[in-house]
């Protein structure tokens, strides 16, 4: 592999783009299994799983948080050059004006793929690339709503996969969405208190800076408390089965051992690595749950 390849791979993230469109194959897999589960007519039969499409989710996924990554690192240039100097913007393997050239084809890309699946993938599609551009450039530095935005933009990964069945897809996802975004959300803000020292350096403007660490705290608790009491609701809306059941228990477990270490320890850095485990557990729920 060229070092200009490997550079706009690095630029790329490539790695969280592979996580970021294994998750929306999940969601397709998910809500394939929840609509064959009440199909009484044969519309999904196992042999009837839609394999090329699937693809399809997983390349324009790929392409996207791809695209976003960059124009993030583009609009980072300042921060990277003291904070990341080793960055393919900063070191000089990337050009600025082609970092951003880059990202507009990776969102094209991205883009044209998921409008020749389906109009609502085409419109989510389009509506994250917007945002992640909004997000790289605005919402980055406002306090909660750049935390929102994560929480939605990871969260509709499995929202994306599961609209390849149109909006059967949505509604039998919608559930599990929500409560990916307010986990994720819950994190973010963790991460923020976490990192409070380093972004006062820096000059952001996040949500623990603007009101203070303990009030930050206690509004990631609140809508971690919120995702730990929402979490039966697969299993009550016969969404998902048993096994969700038993494993998403595990999974409350991490997020009330996050919020214990954010609260009682004052101990973000744990708290985060918490809800980063408790997540893990949620998806392997989400999975065994179909």
């Amino acid at each position: 592999m060229s070092a200009s390849i490997r550079a706009y791979l690095e630029l790329m993230r490539y790695g969280n783009c592979l996580m970021a469109g294994f998750a929306a194959v999940i969601g397709t897999l998910i809500a394939f299994n929840i609509l064959a589960s009440s199909d009484a007519l044969g519309f999904y039969s196992p042999e009837k799983f839609p394999a090329f499409y699937s693809g399809l989710v997983f390349l324009a996924v790929f392409l996207i948080s791809g695209a976003g990554n960059v124009i993030n690192d583009y609009f980072d240039i300042r921060i990277d050059s003291i904070n990341r100097p080793e960055r393919p913007i900063p070191s000089g393997r990337v050009k600025l004006k082609e970092a951003l050239y880059f990202s507009y084809i990776l969102f094209s890309l991205g883009s044209l793929l998921a409008i020749s699946i389906n109009p609502i993938c085409g419109f989510i599609a389009l509506f994250n690339s917007l945002l992640l551009i909004f997000y790289a450039k605005t919402l980055k530095v406002t306090p909660l709503l750049g935390n929102l935005s994560i929480g939605y933009l990871t969260g509709s990964s499995f929202l994306f996969g599961a609209s390849v069945f149109g909006f059967e897809g949505l509604e039998a996802l919608f559930v599990l969405f929500l409560l990916a975004a307010l986990a994720i959300t819950a994190r973010e803000i963790v991460k923020d208190i976490e990192d409070m020292e380093g972004d006062k350096m820096d000059g952001a403007d996040t949500l623990p800076l603007r009101v203070g660490a303990k009030k930050a705290s206690y509004l990631a608790v609140l809508i971690g408390f919120l995702a730990v009491f929402l979490s039966p609701l697969p299993f009550l809306m016969l969404v998902l089965g048993l096994r969700y059941l038993y494993l998403v228990l595990l999974a409350d477990l991490g997020f009330l051992a996050a919020i214990y270490q954010l609260l009682a320890r004052n101990n973000p850095t744990k708290s985060s690595k918490m809800f980063k485990i408790a997540m893990f557990f949620a998806l392997i729920a989400f999975i065994a749950g179909v």
